[in-house]
């Protein structure tokens, strides 16, 4: 009776390690799979959550979904993460490049555990504010005050003291 009890406590261990061992395995083989592909400008080392968060604050930023800057692969009827093909997936990274230069030279924004620069400073949705291309243009500003378009007089008036310039008689 004695050798039984040896023998069902030894084969109950040695089935545990064996248990432990194998979903080690499966979660190291499951992390590997899952290791993002192709990143550039983001940390290797960047969570699902983390990554979806930036994903998703891009795309609210730019008023744009995720096939704005990624590819749908036709064999397998997926989105096809890390593939280049889009002009625009290049075009958000040398921004976001662009709003971390930024962020680092003039608002000394600090960086987290993972290298990601902190929340502070510029972001994409100051100048996009919800559309993918943001129109450029100069402030309407009617006291404007210095040389207008091409030499013109200026606009508004003379600030306090001062005469407007002398007009050239029209001939």
């Amino acid at each position: 009776m004695l050798i039984n009890k040896k023998f069902l406590a030894t084969i109950g261990l040695m089935s545990a390690v064996v248990f432990v061992s194998t979903t080690s395995m499966k979660q190291s083989q499951a992390d590997d799979e899952k290791k993002f592909k192709n990143l550039k400008v983001l940390p290797k080392n960047i969570s699902d959550k983390q990554l979806d968060a930036v994903m998703d604050n891009w795309s609210h930023s730019l008023g744009v979904r995720c096939n704005f800057c990624h590819v749908r692969n036709e064999e397998t009827k997926k989105m096809d993460w890390a593939l280049d093909t889009k002009p625009e997936k290049e075009m958000a990274r040398q921004m976001y490049r662009m709003t971390s230069d930024i962020n680092k030279k003039y608002f000394k924004a600090g960086k987290d555990s993972l290298g990601m620069v902190m929340q502070l400073g510029v972001n994409c949705n100051m100048c996009h504010q919800g559309k993918a291309h943001p129109e450029v243009k100069e402030p309407e500003n009617p006291r404007r005050r210095g040389p207008g378009p091409q030499g013109q007089a200026p606009q508004g008036p003379p600030p306090a003291g001062q005469q407007p310039p002398a007009t050239p008689p029209q001939q």
